[in-house]
């Protein structure tokens, strides 16, 4: 059933788009991204809604499963708020970049290149490394100076986990890629950010999680305003979002705290490659949304 139909059934649209939005809240909790893997192809593909305002419901989603999620995992002490604001810098920067550069650089290449990011990243986070969880990694100097060395406390195992953080700059440098990839490609960088934490400065899953959760609201709001006043964010339909979102997110934040690290891995890799796929059919031409 198309947009206009769902409109003109206005409960059948809101108890639709209320599941979706829930579902994307729970999958954007767990795995930190923003709801918009999960909205964009929703709305484009099973309602018809016209790209523009999926993309502006996805920034709120984007911003509802930060807001539910983030201060949760802040509470329970997952979150490495030292890291996150780091980070930040780093992705903000990218960002600014990445919009100055957007109209010199063809999109074919983009999409390519993208698309060859997430296939590496979800390679290097396949791979079963011993600084996981069960054998933290030791700070090098960087995190040291910083003091970027915590612990969480990890339900599935029944204890408290201390991590350390190594290859901060290389973290920083990665942060600012994500950033422009984000810029250059008008999309949340989410994707990106897990397995930047994850791979190089081997955070566990859960803390790259969570801090990623922190992250991309900021990012999101800073935009939310330029969406708004271009009119692409529709209130009845980002208002359901916002609403579906925060108790999907609500619902992750407790399914992740049980979840083992294997299993968030596993799931993120799925979502990397997925994303990769649509990423390279769009280099060639092709439209899944």
């Amino acid at each position: 059933m198309g947009w206009d139909a769902l409109m003109s059934h206005n409960e059948l649209f809101v108890l639709a788009l209320l599941s979706i939005s829930v579902t994307a809240g729970l999958f954007g909790a767990i795995l930190g991204l923003g709801g918009g893997v999960v909205i964009v192809p929703a709305l484009t593909l099973l309602f018809h809604i016209p790209i523009r305002y999926a993309v502006g419901a996805s920034i709120i989603s984007v911003i509802a499963t930060s807001s539910g999620a983030a201060a949760t995992y802040v509470r329970d002490h997952i979150t490495n708020i030292r890291i996150a604001m780091l980070l930040e810098v780093a992705t903000t920067l990218g960002a600014l970049g990445g919009a100055t550069l957007s109209p010199y650089i063809p999109a074919k290449f983009l999409y390519m290149l993208f698309a060859g990011i997430m296939i590496y990243s979800a390679a290097m986070m396949g791979r079963r490394r011993k600084g996981d969880v069960l054998a933290p990694a030791e700070s090098d100097r960087w995190a040291k100076r910083f003091k970027l060395a915590s612990s969480y406390p990890d339900q599935s195992l029944g204890k408290e986990v201390a991590y350390g953080t190594t290859k901060v700059p290389l973290g920083f440098g990665l942060m600012i890629l994500a950033g422009i990839i984000s810029g250059l490609l008008g999309i949340g960088s989410g994707a990106l950010k897990v397995p930047a934490m994850d791979s190089a400065m081997h955070l566990p899953i859960k803390v790259s999680s969570a801090t990623s959760n922190f992250m991309i609201g900021v990012t999101a709001a800073a935009s939310a305003g330029t969406y708004s006043m271009r009119g692409d964010i529709l209130p009845f339909i980002a208002a359901t979002v916002a609403l579906g979102v925060l108790c999907g997110s609500w619902i992750g934040t407790r399914i992740m705290m049980r979840l083992k690290s294997t299993m968030i891995r596993r799931m993120f890799i799925i979502v990397l490659i997925l994303i990769s796929l649509e990423m390279g059919l769009k280099a060639f031409g092709i439209n899944v949304r």
